[in-house]
């Protein structure tokens, strides 16, 4: 929460710092983005190992799985410290998943994008809270099959305040109409098919539709049309290449809550190159 909080404050700073070069301003942004992204990539190992057991992300520290022992603030540095430990627990030597630093840098690379591409658009700091929230449900929704109701709630509450922020900082009530269009379309068709055809769609991914409605459509309506389709591309493509090589079933179930958080992250980048005709 903090963190994100402070990439609210230090956005609306950078509205009233006319004095320094987008060169520099760009610079500035994103080696605190890297800062940034690697915290929030720490903290997300945290929400994806405990949110699906129903533990507090909160208390205790994060502690080694196998011995429990709790880890110090210098073993639970992002990326350093797996690699300073040699990806083992320095108590028990249990080899530590490295998934770990992955989803740190992975993170860290997604924000420092973002910050690059919008390094003056008051949207940053939904863009950074979007995507590593749907970084941290994609991966749980391949985990765990499910997409979790209270923490698709937080992002949905946490991305709907950074866009109201935004959209009063620039006074765009155009743009705030057309994101609620998008949230409700894309919200609206995915609990339609839910009751038409009951077993396509699980009520984690109409509720998350909700959220990437709104987001992609604060950008416009084509970037939400392009979310809307790309997510549905991927996970036809992946599926047809699992099937094909024998690691899927026909009637395997699909995580597709890893597509739609993809699809919509695809989108937003891509935005600025759609034409503005297409974005209504």
């Amino acid at each position: 929460m903090l963190p994100a909080l402070f990439a609210l404050a230090l956005l609306a700073w950078s509205c009233y710092v006319p004095a320094m070069d987008d060169t520099t301003w760009t610079l500035v942004l994103a080696g605190y983005s890297l800062v940034l992204g690697l915290s929030v990539g720490s903290f997300l190992n945290v929400v994806i190992y405990r949110v699906p057991r129903e533990l507090s992300v909160i208390r205790p520290r994060s502690f080694c799985p196998n011995c429990d022992r709790q880890l110090t603030p210098l073993e639970n540095v992002p990326v350093v410290s797996y690699l300073v430990l040699r990806g083992k627990c320095r108590t028990c030597t249990t080899p530590i998943s490295a998934r770990y630093p992955i989803i740190e840098a992975v993170t860290a690379v997604l924000f420092v994008g973002a910050s690059c591409e919008f390094a003056h658009d008051p949207r940053l700091p939904a863009i950074w809270i979007f995507v590593g929230g749907a970084l941290a449900l994609g991966i749980i929704d391949v985990d765990t099959m499910r997409l979790p109701t209270p923490l698709v709630r937080w992002h949905f509450g946490l991305v709907a305040f950074a866009l109201l922020i935004a959209a009063i900082g620039t006074r765009s009530l155009h743009h705030a109409l057309v994101a609620l269009g998008c949230m409700v379309f894309w919200g609206g068709s995915f609990a339609l098919v839910a009751i038409v055809a009951p077993g396509k769609l699980g009520g984690g991914d109409v509720r998350f539709a909700y959220v990437l409605g709104l987001m992609t459509g604060a950008f416009g309506a084509g970037t939400m049309l392009v979310g809307y389709f790309a997510a549905s591309f991927l996970g036809l493509v992946v599926s047809l290449i699992l099937i094909a090589t024998g690691k899927m079933s026909t009637k395997q179930p699909l995580p597709f809550g890893c597509y739609l958080a993809a699809g919509a992250t695809i989108a937003i980048f891509l935005s600025p190159l759609l034409p503005a005709r297409f974005q209504l």
